[in-house]
């Protein structure tokens, strides 16, 4: 029998648990409808202080710290987006943290970067990463600068961009470019999306209480469908790295150097 891993891009783990957990959810949905709401309710009525501080860690982690692995800070964003559409979160104060955020996060990450070298990609959270690593240099190499500002859109090159340009000795100044470029456009553009659902969710909520429902439910599998996407996607690439049949450090080593090369023609 297959592994479902190597099938489908998922562990067996996160694969039983799509199988199991998204029908229940939408099952607790539908059948809980009031218990749903007043958790939703408690969620859009969160203290303020709490809201910044808690998508403001979130945002500054993602890149400084990798942490965009194990949480990616665009769900920390749209949520905190979400919240301030019950109005006890100033959208423009939000949009403004967020920004920084990001800007401050992927300056630490950069240094990390800078400063350790190519010690970073011995970090078991970049273990089985060497397929996008190698991939995300490429864009370096080829895109520079705009390769930091198209990685602020995805959620591994988001974690990853940062330390790559910095141990790829990527001028700072042209690094700080892009990336208040890019964490301007999608921190504002993630904020408002949040804002967007939550006044989507309450329109639909005080005309038609089964449309709010609805609408958790296709939130719900959105979700789960870029998931999976992403996944199939991840999979895919490190396959395709691993069965070139040449030592991965090597690969990366030799990418790394031209990476800097091509940096410092730049």
């Amino acid at each position: 029998m297959p592994d479902a891993k190597v099938t489908t891009g998922l562990s067996r783990g996160e694969l039983l648990a799509l199988v199991i957990g998204v029908p229940v959810l939408i099952g607790v949905i539908i059948a809980a409808k009031p218990l749903v709401t007043s958790i939703l309710n408690h969620i859009l009525s969160l203290n303020p202080t709490m809201v910044y501080v808690v998508v403001g860690l979130l945002v500054f982690a993602e890149a400084a710290v990798f942490f965009g692995f194990i949480f990616p800070g665009e769900t920390a964003v749209i949520l905190g987006g979400v919240v301030a559409s019950g109005g006890g979160v100033d959208i423009v104060a939000l949009c403004a943290l967020v920004v920084v955020a990001a800007i401050a996060g992927d300056s630490v990450g950069y240094w990390v970067g800078h400063t350790y070298g190519e010690r970073v990609l011995t970090l078991r959270l970049l273990e089985h990463r060497r397929g996008g690593i190698d991939k995300a240099l490429g864009m370096l190499r080829k895109r520079g600068a705009l390769a930091v500002f198209i990685g602020r859109f995805t959620a591994f090159l988001r974690a990853v961009m940062p330390g790559l340009a910095g141990l790829s000795r990527m001028h700072y100044r042209t690094f700080l470019a892009a990336n208040a470029a890019g964490g301007l456009v999608w921190g504002v553009t993630f904020t408002l999306l949040g804002y967007w659902l939550g006044g989507a969710y309450h329109k639909a909520e005080k005309y038609a209480g089964w449309a709010s429902t609805g609408l958790l439910i296709i939130v719900v599998l959105v979700a789960t469908g870029l998931f999976v996407r992403s996944r199939l996607a991840e999979k895919q690439l490190e396959s395709t790295f691993e069965e070139a049949g040449i030592d991965t450090s090597t690969i990366l080593a030799r990418d790394i150097e031209e990476t800097r090369q091509a940096l410092e023609d730049d």
